[in-house]
Parts: structure tokens; C-alpha cells; sequence
């Protein structure tokens, strides 16, 4: 059931995931446009989300957002007003500052994570959640596997010195599993779906910003997601089945990968599972400090870092 919808403002509207934004011209939603997408999202009851570029917008269009409850999704170069704040590489965070209430999205490549990890215990100093998304995971090697790992293991130490003094820092890679019960993933074409400049529906921006993708209908001829079971958890025949809650089960990953949009690569979901022993680990260090979450609260031990691996088992 859609409950979002996320409406691109321009064409280089701030990627805030995996993918990169192909498209660099300017191409400004026309104002009618987005009066209709807003008008769309009220009479389906959905939360809206607005992915901001970088520039200002006309008055026009102020005007016409702020009538309507909203997310604000906007990049480090023109911060003011963001609910979400992203930032591209290391260089972006330098002379960052969130106001209350910022969630923070930090994009990168695995070469400038490894290594460097360690830097995010500044950021988490500084907002109340971060994202770490790495932009080339489908890439991952054996050799980069093991320093993902390592890596993890660096940052989840630093969260363990920091819930001893008291704080509580959100960082998806690895306090999200411990939070979560059930999956809790993107929800592209399932939970929330995606309006682009060009009137159309998309399942997500990538599907719009990136190379390959296809829209699912327009506001002009109404909403058509082909196969719509396909983007649900239930028709996920690994994904169902896994504990990896935090893992974002990116569909664009999953079409790119396996050409399928249910199905992930065995990069996405070795990367995941490191995510997940992770927090198992951090989670275990924590309890040792005092009372940390319900005892029920568990994450069990398992053998096998790709669910495929286990599939006959399942």
C-alpha cells in the first residue's frame, strides 16, 4: 500500500541513495505540475517528501510547498530548511552544521569509507541520525567484504564508548538492526512511489535520474505498477525469509544486479549481513555496560553472510 510520495523538484534534484544522478541540466517540475502531484498525494492520503537541487527555488513554488506538511530532502550546498540534509563525500562535512531535528544522509564510494570510518564519530556529534550509504556496494569485492568489516568493527567501538556516556547516536549500518523487529526497507513501487519533472511516475529517483528505468504511469493517465506484487516483501523469495532488517533491499540494485527487482545481488546482501553481525556484536558489547533493550531482543548467531547460500534450508 503507497503511503509516500516523493516528488523531485528538478532533474538534478540531490540523490539521497545508491544511485547517481545522470542528469545535470536544470529542468525546474513547472508549477502546475507540482500543484497536481500535491493534489494527488491529498487525495491518497500520502506523506510527501520534496528532493530539493542546488539552488533556490522560485517564491512561487515556496509558497505552494509550505501549504501543504512535507518532508524537506536537500543537499549540504542549500541546507536551510532541511529536514534531511545530504552530503556527498568527506569534503561536504567539513563545515557542516544541522539544526535540531536533522537527519543526515552521507553519501560516499567504499574507497573513501575504508579506512576512514572512523569520521563519522564526528558527524553523530553533530546530528541526531546519520545515513552512510556507499554508492558503489554492487562492486564489492571478496578483499573489500573483509574491509567492510573491519571497518564496522571500528565504528561500532566508538558507539560503544558513546552509549557508556550516555548518548544515543543513530547510524544505520548498525543501530537500526538492533531497533528493528521486522524488515524496514526502502519500499520503492510498494510503500512509496516517486514523481519526476516530467509529470510521470517512477518507482523511485533512480528510476527517473538513472540510466535504465521506466515510469509507472502519470499524473495525466493515473498510477500503473505492472506486476505491483513483484516490489512487495511477500514476493521476495530470499528477502522474506532474512533478518538482515536494516538492509534497504534497494530495488534499483536489485533490477541492476540481478534483473530482477525482488531479487538482490550477493553484493547487497553480503554487505548487509556484515551490517548485521555488527550490531549483533555492538548490541552484546552494550548489555555488558548495564540494561540495554528487552532481553527478547535478540540477534542470533548465523553461519552464512548470503541468504542464497541457505535458500534449500528456507
Amino acid at each position: 500500500m503507497i503511503q509516500y510520495l516523493v516528488i523531485l523538484l528538478d532533474d538534478t534534484s540531490v540523490s539521497f541513495c545508491h544511485y547517481g544522478n545522470a542528469k545535470k541540466e536544470r529542468r525546474l517540475m513547472p508549477l502546475e505540475t507540482l500543484k497536481a502531484g500535491i493534489l494527488f498525494g491529498m487525495k491518497e492520503n500520502l506523506n510527501i517528501q520534496f528532493v530539493y537541487p542546488a539552488y533556490a527555488l522560485p517564491e512561487a513554488y515556496d509558497a505552494v510547498i509550505e501549504g501543504i506538511d512535507h518532508v524537506k530532502i536537500m543537499p549540504a550546498a542549500t541546507p536551510e530548511g532541511a529536514d534531511v540534509l545530504v552530503m556527498n563525500g568527506w569534503k561536504e562535512c567539513e563545515s557542516w552544521t544541522a539544526g535540531a531535528g536533522v537527519s543526515c544522509v552521507l553519501r560516499l564510494p567504499k574507497a573513501e569509507w575504508f579506512g576512514q570510518a572512523g569520521r563519522v564519530a564526528a558527524l553523530l556529534e553533530k546530528t541526531e541520525r546519520l545515513n552512510v550509504v556507499l554508492t558503489d556496494v554492487e562492486t564489492f569485492t571478496e578483499d573489500d567484504f573483509k574491509a567492510y568489516e573491519r571497518s564496522l568493527a571500528e565504528v561500532a567501538n566508538l558507539l560503544e564508548k558513546a552509549y557508556m556516556n550516555g548518548k544515543t547516536p543513530q547510524l544505520n549500518l548498525l543501530t537500526d538492526r538492533m531497533m528493528l523487529e521486522q524488515m524496514n526497507n526502502c519500499g520503492a513501487g510498494d510503500t512509496n512511489i516517486t514523481l519526476a519533472p516530467d509529470g510521470k511516475f517512477y518507482v523511485c529517483p533512480a528510476f527517473y535520474q538513472a540510466a535504465g528505468g521506466y515510469a509507472i504511469g502519470s499524473l495525466a493517465e493515473g498510477l500503473e505498477i505492472k506486476n505491483a506484487q513483484l516490489y512487495r516483501l511477500d514476493h521476495a523469495p530470499l528477502c522474506r525469509h532474512c533478518d538482515a532488517y536494516q538492509c534497504r533491499r534497494c530495488i534499483w540494485l536489485n533490477r541492476k544486479a540481478t534483473l530482477e527487482v525482488n531479487t538482490p545481488g550477493h553484493e547487497q546482501c553480503v554487505a548487509a549481513h556484515l551490517e548485521r553481525n555488527a550490531s549483533r556484536q555492538l548490541l552484546l558489547a552494550i548489555r555488558k555496560h548495564g540494561t540495554f533493550l528487552p532481553d527478547k531482543r535478540e540477534i542470533r548467531e548465523i553461519d552464512y553472510l548470503d541468504p542464497f547460500d541457505v535458500r534449500k534450508e528456507w
